[in-house]
């Protein structure tokens, strides 16, 4: 199945039903932030994410109960994915260099991403 990428509004969506593995609208709405959306717009950015693969749902009478489709692993793959292809030319090297001159990481974030390097390396 093809990933499609989210708008903020669909992410911010998914991450809730990723948190609650189900929900019905009511309950999407429960956990969103002040000032909550109206119930119809989150219905219809449920809509969305049904049209696109994203989530299922079940139906009870009159309601449906929600579910994701895949999980925020395999999103966050696919973001990454787009991410390395769009902008750093398929290299982990470019990307983490990015991160390196833009966000200023400190030397204990270096100091743990080469820990992660070298516990990968002695597993191979």
């Amino acid at each position: 199945m093809e990933i499609r990428s989210l708008t903020r509004a669909e992410a911010e969506i998914m991450k809730i039903l990723w948190h609650l593995k189900k929900a019905f609208i009511k309950d999407v709405l429960a956990q969103m932030p002040e000032p909550k959306p109206a119930y119809t717009t989150v219905a219809t950015f449920l809509k969305i994410l049904e049209k696109k693969q994203i989530v299922s749902y079940n139906t009870y009478g009159n309601s449906h109960e929600f579910f994701p489709l895949i999980s925020e692993e395999e999103y966050r793959r696919h973001e990454v994915d787009q991410l390395m292809d769009n902008y750093f030319d398929n290299s982990v090297a470019n990307l983490v260099s990015f991160f390196v001159k833009e966000k200023g990481l400190e030397d204990k974030d270096l100091d743990e991403l080469a820990s992660f390097i070298n516990n990968k390396n002695k597993k191979q």
